[in-house]
């Protein structure tokens, strides 16, 4: 890779003709296209010239005669209109010269070869060869000649004339590029005026709806005062209230988890949970086993049952907790039932819980009360280790709700529920509220018991004033 350039030289004349301008790191260079009729007829016109293309590298210091041609034109080999057709190898060194009717160059190193035109005719075969040009064309030649020397000093007298007359009227002419530069500086002015007029009518707008917008900020503002000097005046009630209130906040919550306490000791008393001897993480409820999440071998009437009993102890915790569930719960229980609303494109929405032909029904709506069980203890901010242990995580729940040192309060005094539809008297089927708690205290358990398993009967577990009505349930033969 080098810096090459050339220049170009004809005889007669000392300087070169033409120098080409540098290209910067080319093997292969290619410079830009030139005229010389600028130079004129003497070098135009001449059919022979020297080429000199010079070179250095990164090495060198100064540039180096690499190529020396003396070219005649006539002697230059047609190579086509263009390189595109040619693909035969070129030598070293080669020079290819771009005319207007295609590309030439010196692919020998052979002297340049041409015949110039005889001066003169010898014999009279050359002169038959060559004739000469007539007397009349001669004539002509010489009128034309005369022709264009007094067009070219006609044109002379005519660019002076003209030239005289500039000068002559060079104030009118002043005058009038003047009148035409004011005449335009007025145009612009003009329309300069017009755009300001339009936007002097947008700010005024704009300044009348802002005045608007600021008078009705200020009366607005103005109430806005108003209002809150009355209400700042009603902050000290406010705030006493506010501080009643959460002190009653407070009472209420410790009260409610006190009654979830004693509601869940009760629940336990219902049904108790019991771990079986010798068997890790197996638990019975109600004395009936359960396995976790794994029904190979069973006993199809026991386990039935514990999941009646496990999915309406779920059922009521829903209630007590004031959880609603992601998956409801018929509590019927040995013949109870799940629903799955959630899931998309499932074929039924109901599944047993309790063993049926179909497995894969009966699994699935394990599945779902243990992910209801899973809810419940996620509620209450406690982390599930394994889905599958229903007994286990439904017992844990429990002793969590059941925590704590504290006594376990009392359970609040019922009374007259109201007045029945249709009824004058009030329904004397509670017992006074002072009775009721007695009788709770001592035989809670042992009734609830009893009447949970009473053949087409119902169950109400007080919560406060409130009672939760359980669905009719199975008989006591199908329970054991």
């Amino acid at each position: 890779m080098a810096d090459t350039w050339f220049s170009m030289h004809c005889d007669k004349i000392e300087e070169p003709v033409y120098v080409s301008e540098v290209v910067k790191d080319a093997a292969n260079p290619n410079f830009q296209s030139f005229d010389l009729n600028m130079c004129g007829p003497l070098v135009s016109r001449s059919d022979n010239f020297t080429l000199k293309l010079w070179a250095k590298t990164t090495a060198m210091e100064e540039y180096m005669l690499l190529v020396e041609l003396q070219l005649h034109l006539q002697s230059l080999q047609f190579l086509g209109k263009s390189l595109d057709s040619f693909h035969q190898p070129l030598p070293s060194n080669s020079v290819l010269f771009h005319f207007a009717d295609g590309v030439y160059g010196n692919l020998t190193d052979l002297p340049p070869v041409w015949g110039p035109l005889p001066a003169k005719a010898s014999k009279a075969s050359d002169r038959n060869a060559l004739p000469t040009s007539s007397y009349d064309a001669l004539m002509r030649l010489a009128n034309l000649e005369e022709c264009i020397q007094d067009a070219l000093i006609t044109r002379d007298k005519l660019e002076a004339q003209i030239s005289s007359i500039l000068e002559r009227n060079q104030k009118a002419l002043a005058v009038t590029s003047e009148a035409s530069r004011t005449r335009d500086k007025v145009a612009l002015t003009k329309q300069a005026v017009v755009s300001e007029r339009k936007q002097l009518r947008l700010t005024s707008k704009r300044k009348e709806e802002l005045i608007v917008s600021l008078r009705a900020r200020r009366e607005a503002m103005a109430r806005g005062r108003q209002t809150q000097e009355r209400a700042r005046s009603h902050l000290p009630d406010a705030q006493e209230k506010l501080r009643s209130s959460v002190k009653l906040l407070e009472k209420e919550t410790e009260d409610s988890k006190g009654q979830i306490r004693r509601i869940s000791e009760d629940l336990l008393a219902i049904y108790p949970i019991e771990p079986i001897r010798d068997k890790p993480l197996a638990f019975t409820i109600a004395g009936i086993a359960l396995p976790n999440s794994n029904f190979t071998d069973i006993h199809r009437d026991a386990v039935a049952a514990a999941l009646g009993y496990t999915a309406h102890l779920v059922y009521l915790l829903s209630f007590y907790l004031s959880v609603s569930m992601p998956y409801p719960i018929n509590p019927y229980l040995s013949n109870s039932q799940i629903q799955d609303p959630v899931s998309v494109s499932l074929p039924q929405r109901t599944y047993p819980l309790y063993p049926v032909n179909v497995h894969y029904r009966f699994e699935y709506g394990v599945f779902l009360l243990n992910k209801n069980i899973e809810f419940l203890l996620n509620k209450q901010g406690i982390r599930v280790l394994d889905i599958r242990h229903t007994l286990p995580n439904l017992k844990y729940l429990l002793y969590v709700l059941t925590a704590g040192t504290a006594e376990i309060p009392a359970r609040k005094a019922g009374g007259i529920r109201g007045l029945l539809p249709g009824r004058l008297t009030p329904s004397m089927s509670r017992r006074g509220s002072e009775d009721s708690v007695a009788y709770s205290e001592s035989n809670l358990p042992r009734k609830m018991m009893s009447s949970l398993v009473k053949s087409n009967g119902d169950v109400a577990l007080d919560k406060g004033k409130k009672s939760i009505p359980v669905l009719n349930t199975t008989s006591a033969s199908q329970v054991a």
